[in-house]
């Protein structure tokens, strides 16, 4: 699947993130065709552990619209969010879910638990997946690769 601009954001806090030392994941929440809010991983950085892309750029989002829903809104991620962005995204009522790379080992949206389809959950974004999943994907390779020189 093609990029578009708003992944191409998602890509470039990504990047940032991995130049900080974070895992380079990157997150991007658009409303009405505008950026609300961007955030790379911070977990290392906070010392916090549900500091990930989505989360941050979840409570980014929420302040700076004064509101705990972000209905209407839109997620761009570079890397399939875990259980726990998973949660968070239907918690805050996203309306879409685009994410790049799948993640089979932690992934719980298409991998894993597959939060959305369980009976249990409020709210299920449209999910898209695939997008610059090439991109995504070269980004994590070769932070893990520099980790393992």
């Amino acid at each position: 699947m093609k990029t578009n601009q708003f992944m191409e954001l998602a890509l470039d806090e990504a990047r940032a993130a991995g130049a900080r030392g974070e895992v380079p994941i990157g997150a991007v929440v658009v409303l009405d065709g505008t950026v609300i809010a961007s955030s790379g991983n911070r977990t290392r950085e906070l010392n916090d552990i549900t500091a990930h892309a989505e989360v941050a750029a979840i409570r980014m989002a929420c302040e700076a619209l004064g509101q705990e829903r972000l209905t209407g809104a839109d997620l761009y991620v570079t890397l399939e969010p875990c259980t726990m962005c998973a949660a968070a995204i239907s918690f805050a009522r996203i309306r879409r879910l685009y994410y790049g790379a799948e993640d089979p080992k932690g992934g719980g949206v298409d991998s894993g638990v597959r939060f959305y389809a369980q009976p249990t959950c409020h709210h299920a974004p449209e999910v898209y997946s695939g997008m610059s999943e090439v991109q995504a994907a070269e980004i994590l390779r070769g932070f893990f690769q520099g980790k393992r020189d």
